[in-house]
């Protein structure tokens, strides 16, 4: 045996792209008595999306856990941050020792303007570290971890063209939208969607109000451009646009 033989520091990294998500449809059909919305929506990613650089360090004199860090220097990185709270989670739920995670953002998605830019950069972190540790988790169980996050880490993982209900946990893969361009206009005002959904009257709201989630489905299946953008409806705009 040799004693004394420093450890050798070693890292790994991988980087994963965090893309935003859309609405094409959201509707609220009713709340939960525990005070959750009920939701059928359908929900697309799209180009735009962050960098989400995760290194793993073995080996250090001094391991320092989970340290993030990001581009836009007002954005917390502590356990406020949902990226954080999803490498918290990822080493409780799998009981992979932690030494040191570094987990850096580059942030493209505007924030607060309901992209899911927290919720695809959480599940960007717990895609990296199944990666990252050989974990073997599948993508259902990734899911499952994240829906403890929040009710749009689950499709963030999935991607791609979905129907999502219940909470926003229940998802239903659709065929692929057809590729065409999508103009996103950030206004420079935010809205939280803690107080959009808290002023949302659910369970009040005429049959007009709803938008036409089965339309959209059949727009889709028939690979129907022009169908899809006559569908385009979000319920919450009551809220937002001042329509009630």
């Amino acid at each position: 045996m040799i004693f004394g033989k420093k450890q050798q520091e070693t890292r790994e990294r991988t980087m994963i792209e965090a893309r935003a998500k859309i609405n094409l449809t959201l509707d609220v059909t009713g709340k939960r008595e525990d005070g959750y919305h009920l939701v059928k929506m359908v929900m697309q990613s799209v180009d735009l999306h962050d960098d989400v650089r995760v290194t793993i360090v073995r080996g250090e004199k001094k391991p320092r856990g989970i340290v993030l860090s990001c581009s836009l220097p007002f954005l917390p990185t502590d356990s406020s941050n949902l990226a954080y709270r999803a490498a918290e989670l990822f080493y409780k739920e799998t009981g992979v020792p932690l030494e040191t995670c570094e987990i850096f953002i580059e942030k493209r998605i505007p924030i607060a303007a309901g992209l899911a830019g927290g919720s695809t950069d959480a599940a960007a972190v717990l895609r990296a570290l199944n990666q990252l540790h050989d974990t073997g988790l599948s993508r259902d169980r990734l899911c499952e971890i994240g829906l403890k996050l929040g009710a749009d880490v689950p499709y963030c993982i999935m991607r791609g063209t979905a129907l999502s209900e219940g909470i926003g946990e229940k998802l239903t893969a659709l065929p692929p939208m057809p590729q065409c361009q999508v103009l996103l206009a950030k206004p420079a005002i935010s809205v939280s969607t803690k107080y959009v959904y808290e002023n949302l009257h659910a369970n009040s709201l005429k049959p007009q109000q709803h938008p036409d989630i089965d339309g959209m489905i059949e727009a889709i299946n028939r690979h129907n451009i022009h169908e899809i953008a006559g569908k385009f409806g979000n319920v919450l705009e009551l809220v937002t646009a001042g329509k009630y």
